[in-house]
């Protein structure tokens, strides 16, 4: 700063600076600002000398302040998190007859589903449609057994259900049914309509179940929700920086002013599974863990999880990571192992998957997607449409076929007698999953809000060999419930 300069700026105005004062004048005083700021100091009609309490007065003006922080008061609002569906485990033997009775709750769930298509109202059982004349109308409602295409390109179907089997042949110079086939997938349960021949149906048409269009809700309050997933505790992968910056930041000690605004807002946490790395997931883990013991593990977690904002509500859902059998679906997390987090009473412990309700109004369903793998690798429609880099893609598809797991190799299950708790009976607000450790996804479909969650985990050496480059860590979507709109929080960087 030039001391000569700021004589000459009183000294047009009409001012004398006493030289006590220039001692007072701080080195980091920036002339630029002080002139700028001041353009509006009333010129003296005399030349008179500048008093201390103008002098103060002018250097209080332009003095730096701190940024403060200014959060609308939102502690009254009455925030609630209700378990609309969770998976309680019975512990009983399985036989071979409790598969058939999960696959028959199965097909009667998604029956009752595409009987309220008013195309498939008139739907008869397999037999009847057998019974038919050639050449009549028939719809039927089954499990897809088989799919090929034929040597002259049509697709070649058969389906089934509890009364027996039959063929569903779709032309190849039906081209738009044709593209459609391309999304069907084995033990998927599917509607069909066509006329038939002898033990064959010629289709015209091909109904999933689908979701209809949602209510799209809004919150009076203005509050938020953050989706976040596979944390990896205890991995020496484990990006440890960006998840203390994301649990400073949810408490107000980082971030810009408008981030701490919009970190006040959040009430709620939902945390889609893989909460630790675990221990003796995978061959030569031991090796790449910075906490070897899974009790640890838990308690680290429960360490940040227990610092956060205690008008923070969090739903947590285990994934194949965590200390919980590998079949779906995974009941709760053991309070014998994750005993730490079940001190927190803001904590919510569900299955995978599992439905809960937030604010009184909004059904959130969250799944862990470890059987995305499978269809990501093995279906050339999921392919396509973008694989591993298209989660919200996946979403849709199994919002289509109303089902997170349809084909029997997919994924491990454990058959439940009564319901098949995979199939997605009620329709969401906003579907979560995580597992694929790419970036975040936010999309809608039919009004229901599909999130797929980054990770807070950096590249593995098992994901590079499987040619995984894409991984994404430490990337936060917020919606906010009033308005629904996403904020994407990117705590990769100090500065951001």
């Amino acid at each position: 700063m030039s001391r000569q300069k700021l004589v000459g700026f009183f000294f047009e105005k009409n001012y004398m600076l006493p030289p006590s004062f220039l001692s007072k004048i701080p080195d980091s005083f920036n002339y630029e600002i002080f002139l700028e700021n001041n353009q509006s100091f009333e010129k003296a009609n005399t030349v008179t000398v500048l008093t201390d309490d103008i002098f103060e007065k002018l250097f209080e003006l332009n003095e730096p302040k701190e940024e403060t922080l200014f959060v609308p008061d939102n502690n009254y609002i009455k925030t609630t998190v209700e378990i609309i569906d969770s998976y309680v485990d019975i512990p009983k033997k399985r036989e071979i007859q409790d598969f058939v009775s999960y696959y028959k709750a199965r097909y009667h769930a998604l029956k009752k589903i595409l009987l309220q298509r008013i195309e498939l109202q008139g739907a008869m059982s397999i037999n009847k449609a057998k019974a038919k004349q050639e050449g009549e109308l028939a719809v039927i409602i089954g499990f897809v057994s088989s799919k090929h295409i034929t040597k002259n390109g049509h697709c070649m179907l058969e389906i089934e259900d509890p009364t027996g089997i039959i063929k569903v042949l779709v032309p190849a110079r039906m081209e738009e049914l044709m593209a459609l086939t391309e999304q069907i997938i084995l033990d998927e349960v599917i509607g069909v309509i066509g006329n038939t021949g002898s033990d064959i149906i010629f289709s015209k048409e091909i109904i999933f179940p689908d979701v209809p269009v949602k209510e799209y809700k809004k919150a009076q309050d203005d509050v938020c929700v953050a989706f976040i997933s596979d944390i990896h505790i205890g991995s020496n992968l484990f990006a440890k920086q960006e998840f203390e910056r994301f649990i400073d930041w949810l408490n107000l000690r980082f971030g810009t002013n408008e981030q701490k605004i919009l970190a006040k807002k959040i009430k709620y946490l939902i945390i889609g599974g893989d909460l630790i790395d675990g221990v003796g997931i995978y061959p030569g883990q031991d090796a790449e863990l910075d906490i070897k013991d899974i009790y640890e593990q838990y308690e680290q977690l429960a360490y940040y999880l227990n610092s956060l904002r205690n008008d923070i509500k969090i739903v947590c859902c285990g994934g194949n990571h965590d200390a919980l059998r590998l079949a779906e679906p995974q009941p709760p997390l053991s309070q014998d192992f994750a005993r730490a987090l079940y001190k927190n009473k803001n904590i919510l412990h569900v299955s995978n998957p599992s439905t809960v309700r937030i604010h009184n109004m909004f059904d959130i369903l969250i799944y862990h997607g470890y059987c995305f793998d499978y269809y990501m690798n093995n279906v050339e429609y999921i392919r396509n449409a973008g694989g591993y880099d298209s989660s919200d893609k996946m979403m849709e598809f199994v919002l289509q076929k109303r089902h997170l797991a349809p084909t029997h190799l997919s994924s491990l299950y454990i058959p439940d007698v009564h319901k098949d708790p995979k199939v997605i009976e009620r329709v969401p607000d906003f579907f979560v999953t995580g597992h694929i450790h790419y970036d975040v996804k936010v999309k809608s479909y039919k009004n229901v809000t599909l999130i797929g969650c980054s990770s807070f985990q950096y590249m593995t050496n098992f994901q590079e060999k499987l040619g995984h480059t894409n991984i994404t860590w430490a990337k936060v979507p917020i919606i906010n419930l009033k308005t629904r709109q996403t904020t994407v929080m990117d705590f990769r960087n100090e500065e951001d």
